[in-house]
């Protein structure tokens, strides 16, 4: 019967179902884990990836890994795409994310090998879920207000103590934090702030040590003035952003101009001359005295910028133009034409800031524009010795700069180093006890699989993890039975003296977003 029925459904390729294949994604779950499990907390170690070019990226960044990784597995691909959205959406908590994922599946697993069926768990697993979160909100969480911002601070350093910059956190949570404040922007209708840190631009130089990197109140343009006669620095700088080349205009392919009078050939050329001088004269009688172009810029056109006193700039990163077009209120322009098709250009269409000036830095000639007047702008320049290393700095202060935003926005922080996991674990597991239905065994589980960051955490740090998270717990559990000791929800680990400590006290904040 079931030989007929197949040969109805003439479906191509393969169905796999039942313990096997469930076995299998569990595995593939778990090895993806095992590659950044050592890479957790601020003793965890980087991983060298190199790839079939043989370029080499050091990083203990889980995103970054994971990214690198070519994963073949279905099951593997979607804890990828975990650590890419968590990447996306809160910066940190990139490895944590999915080494939880991979040990919930990993003692799902074994439920289901004891004859419990999924849904059970899937249950089981969304109900702790949502009285974790509950609980989370009500009793592990408090406002930034509280601690003012110095919590912010402190939240940096924590993102940043697992990484390359851990050394010098202190230099660099101040400027991250710092740098986050200069974009706030808020929006005139509806009055609610945002913190676009797109719009604070990280470059990279070599030479000198990390600590001689700088947060500039500006916008830094890794661009040169196009030709040696321009102004160096401008003040007061009305700005024209074009996204098209300043180039003797020539007339598209398969386009024949038939010409029986030879002098009438200089006129062809003098007026493909005269099409861009017209447009640049159009450009410099709205009042432009900075030109920055996306495409280039040739020498007729240098000639006459030169002569009028104005900077030009060629080759800018369209993404850089658009950056600068929002922070000084300038158009960005594909084109001088407009609706009744003829060239113009309006001084409406250009930004205003206070100062461009051209700087060297190490050996490179950067454009920095300062005091830009419809938004502020901050650029941060990382200093390091070489580009694997001034790589790895820039992931770490993008996911700093994250955090700092996540923190700002959402006004919310819990204490880190395991404390909220051991916390949680202690209560899911007594309210599981409240359960008189199977779904206490998923609940129980559930909070089984949320020590699994506290362990890693101490079993990377060197330190017996068996005898640290029993401790842990203990605290938790005093916390939660007797509300004289409630203080003692803020334990968390102390890595560096094998210890636990009151991490509110200690400064080792994370944003509560990333726990949810």
């Amino acid at each position: 019967m079931a030989a007929a029925a197949e040969s109805i459904l003439a479906l191509t390729g393969k169905r796999t179902t039942g313990q096997s294949i469930r076995s299998q994604n569990v595995t593939a779950a778990v090895a993806i884990a095992n590659i950044v499990k050592t890479s957790l907390g601020p003793v965890g170690l980087d991983k060298m990836l190199v790839d079939d070019v043989g370029d080499v990226i050091i990083t203990n960044d889980g995103a970054t890994i994971l990214k690198m990784l070519e994963v073949e597995h279905p099951a593997g691909k979607v804890l990828v795409e975990l650590a890419q959205l968590q990447d996306e959406e809160v910066g940190d908590g990139t490895t944590s994310v999915v080494i939880v994922a991979a040990e919930l599946l990993k003692l799902a697993d074994e439920l289901v090998k004891n004859k419990i069926h999924p849904t059970t768990v899937i249950n089981g697993y969304r109900l702790a879920c949502k009285e974790a979160v509950k609980y989370l909100n009500e009793n592990l969480s408090f406002p930034v207000e509280e601690l003012g911002r110095q919590s912010l601070i402190n939240a940096a350093k924590t993102s940043m103590s697992s990484k390359i910059i851990g050394p010098d956190m202190d230099f660099f949570s101040e400027m991250v934090v710092e740098a986050t404040e200069l974009v706030k922007v808020t929006d005139s209708a509806t009055g609610k702030i945002t913190y676009p840190i797109k719009a604070i631009n990280v470059l990279k130089a070599h030479g000198k040590s990390a600590r001689e990197s700088m947060l500039i109140k500006g916008y830094a343009l890794n661009c040169t003035v196009a030709c040696q006669g321009m102004p160096l620095q401008i003040k007061d700088a009305k700005i024209a952003c074009l996204d098209f080349s300043l180039q003797k205009a020539k007339m598209h392919l398969g386009i024949s101009v038939v010409v029986d009078d030879p002098v009438k050939l200089e006129a062809i050329r003098r007026e493909e001359f005269d099409i861009v001088k017209r447009r640049i004269e159009k450009i410099l009688a709205a009042g432009a005295n900075v030109i920055l172009t996306s495409g280039g810029i040739d020498d007729l056109c240098l000639k006459m910028f030169t002569e009028a006193g104005a900077m030009g700039v060629r080759r800018c990163k369209k993404a850089d133009l658009k950056r600068i077009a929002k922070a000084t209120g300038a158009t960005l322009c594909c084109s001088l034409a407009n609706l009744e098709g003829e060239e113009t250009f309006e001084a409406s269409m250009l930004g205003h800031a206070d100062e461009i000036a051209q700087t060297r830095i190490s050996d490179d000639e950067l454009i920095i524009i300062r005091g830009t007047k419809a938004r502020t702008a901050s650029s941060i320049i990382l200093r390091g010795a070489n580009d694997t290393m001034l790589d790895e700095m820039e992931r770490s202060v993008h996911d700093s700069l994250c955090v700092v935003r996540r923190v700002l926005e959402s006004g919310r922080l819990v204490a880190g180093g395991g404390a909220v996991e051991a916390a949680l674990n202690v209560y899911l597991e007594s309210f599981a006890t409240t359960l008189s239905s199977r779904e206490q065994l998923a609940v129980a589980e559930f909070a089984q699989a949320l020590l699994v960051i506290p362990k890693t955490l101490s079993a990377n740090a060197a330190r017996d993890s068996t005898d640290l998270v029993a401790k842990l717990r203990a605290f938790h559990h005093k916390a939660q039975s007797n509300n004289k000791l409630a203080h003692l929800k803020w334990a968390g680990l102390d890595l560096e003296n094998g210890e636990v400590r009151d991490n509110k006290e200690a400064g080792i904040f994370e944003p509560a977003m990333s726990k949810m």
